[in-house]
């Protein structure tokens, strides 16, 4: 029997591979001030512009956002980085299951599946592809989640891949599957943030879990997230090999504008095991980036068996708006 004995939840924002300095670029989009365009949402989902999030923010913020505040927390995030790269390489995991969302780097209009389980031999993860006038700061934090000059087959656990499918069919989980990724962008950001930054040298055989947490009308409810966490844990439980297998959520938590309430609530309910709070969160704060919580939820849902060992919450902000 298989078990899952690892679960970790862990942003992969650009602003965490991006220099102290650079933060100030990230705000000049929110504020308008470059030719790119940032949709904003306030702490309730609702479209807001920059000027109308900046008169409702606490004056505090502005304090936050000095230079040696802003430099402090970026070495708390890769501090907290590394730590969870340490666990990972000593947690001797025979598979990692990664909760993850795709924007538009796989799947789009033409095809958005709600859930989808990639059960490909190998996973490619390729070299950035951005137009050459895109800003130096903007492709450094975006290389990140990319291979330097070659793109990379890494593997996957196909066999886990499979089985899971064939369970959550068997647990009325209509998912979607595929084992080609359809375009040559590679691999999503979730899933390359975690091969990049939270692997060692040898990578572990991963089963990309994509959930649409993104874009309307068919993101799934809070409450099917945790039910599907649920069941991911039943079907590698019911997986006949003798296994060590992880499960991590990539991306969140609150995003563009930070939520620090919400937040602190998903982290208390994560480590007390509250599937009451977590299967009530409101969608309506579940958009944008602040989307991702639903893998968090979903990772929640594999690892109630689980204690919580530790968190860092880190909330960077770039602008007084919060």
């Amino acid at each position: 029997m298989a078990d899952i004995v690892l679960a970790i939840g862990s942003s992969h924002s650009p602003m965490l591979n991006s220099l102290a300095e650079d933060h100030v670029r990230h705000a000049e989009i929110d504020q308008g001030k470059t030719g790119w365009k940032r949709p904003l949402l306030d702490k309730n989902g609702r479209p807001a512009t920059y000027d109308e999030l900046l008169s409702r923010a606490d004056p505090h913020i502005a304090d936050l956002i000095a230079e040696d505040i802003i430099a402090g927390r970026v070495s708390q995030c890769r501090e907290a980085i590394e730590r969870l790269k340490t666990t990972i390489g000593d947690a001797a995991l025979d598979a990692l299951i990664i909760v993850g969302d795709d924007q538009h780097e796989q799947f789009l209009d033409d095809n958005l599946p709600a859930m989808l389980i990639y059960g490909g031999h190998t996973i490619q993860n390729n070299v950035l592809q951005m137009p050459s006038d895109s800003p130096d700061w903007w492709q450094r934090s975006r290389a990140q989640y990319h291979e330097e000059t070659t793109a990379r087959d890494y593997p996957v656990d196909a066999g886990l891949a499979r089985h899971m499918v064939e369970f959550l069919i068997g647990q009325d989980f209509d998912l979607s599957y595929s084992e080609i990724l359809p375009r040559d962008h590679g691999e999503g950001h979730a899933f390359g943030f975690v091969h990049r930054r939270l692997f060692g040298e040898i990578p572990i055989p991963i089963v990309p879990v994509v959930l649409n947490t993104y874009f309307a009308p068919n993101q799934p409810t809070p409450r099917r997230c945790y039910a599907l966490g649920e069941a991911i844990r039943a079907a590698v439980e019911a997986w006949p090999e003798r296994s060590r297998v992880g499960i991590l959520a990539s991306g969140g938590l609150s995003h563009f504008t930070i939520d620090e309430e919400l937040d602190r609530q998903i982290l208390d309910a994560c480590r007390e095991a509250d599937k009451d709070v977590l299967c009530a969160l409101p969608a309506n704060k579940l958009n944008s980036g602040s989307s991702e919580i639903r893998n968090w939820i979903a990772a929640a849902g594999a690892a109630e068996h689980l204690t919580t060992q530790w968190q860092e919450y880190v909330p960077c902000y770039r602008s007084a708006a919060g």
